[in-house]
């Protein structure tokens, strides 16, 4: 029996578009009504988000196989990144990257022997089904998808050498740190900002990687997936939440 079968990657590979949703308020709950709303993929997000991994291993569990968890890790820590491997996490975004050396290395965290260097524990660990998948270690290195976050001008100008580094399954553009580097602090919509997105979005398509992005603006949203993006957030469970409430009071104001 191998790994389970990652179909948000077999999706990516396969062209298609998937609409995605951000998971930011660490609750189980939140996260097992919003897997239950029709969203391809949820990011679990430990870099913003207040998890730590019982957090995450928690919302997995909610999740389930309603949707597909996408883990964004705290930073490339290859220890934290092979904790969330362990628990369950098949789809791992990592976030601030700046170079190609950089983007290997996360490649070999993520990995079995001999293509990386990810720790053997699978016999105690979630991800195997605690020892249940007999062929979790042959199988487990091709069921991973690691998605990359460029966003600042170090990723942007690295993106190309980024780009060639096999492993590297989706490179996902994160335009509110690239807008603050640039020197549009919380207006990701500045037209500078969107070139530099659009041209990114561009390049990655080019170079055969899948294309992510995340924003709550509809229009925009729309644009990035006309425009060939593969993997497209379209707002957050915060957002959701706080303009269902606000506009539910407005209602009887």
């Amino acid at each position: 029996m191998p790994a389970p079968t990652n179909t948000f990657k077999s999706r990516l590979a396969a062209g298609e578009k998937q609409i995605g949703l951000w998971v930011g308020l660490g609750d189980p709950s939140v996260a097992e009504l919003a897997a239950g709303c029709g969203f391809d993929w949820l990011v679990i997000d430990g870099e913003h988000g207040p998890n730590q991994l019982r957090d995450v291993l928690a919302q997995l569990r909610a999740v389930g196989d309603k949707s597909h968890a996408v883990v964004r890790t705290r930073d490339d820590n290859r220890a934290e990144i092979k904790q969330m491997l362990d628990i369950g996490a098949q789809t791992l975004l990592v976030p601030m990257i700046e170079s190609a050396d950089q983007a290997r290395e996360v490649v070999k965290s993520v990995l079995y022997p001999p293509q990386g260097v990810r720790g053997v524990g699978a016999a105690l660990a979630r991800a195997s089904g605690y020892n249940a998948v007999p062929d979790y270690l042959q199988t487990a290195n091709d069921q991973i998808c690691l998605l990359l976050q460029v966003e600042n001008a170090a990723g942007i100008a690295a993106l190309d050498d980024i780009l060639t580094v096999d492993g590297v399954h989706g490179v996902f553009i994160g335009p509110a740190d690239l807008a603050a580097d640039m020197g549009h602090l919380g207006n990701p919509g500045a037209p500078e900002v969107q070139e530099a997105v659009n041209d990114a979005l561009q390049r990655i398509q080019a170079a055969g990687k899948a294309a992510g992005i995340l924003t709550s603006d509809r229009a925009l949203a729309q644009g990035y997936l006309d425009d060939g993006a593969s993997f497209v957030a379209v707002g957050s469970d915060v957002g959701a939440l706080r303009t269902g409430l606000i506009g539910l009071r407005n209602h009887f104001a």
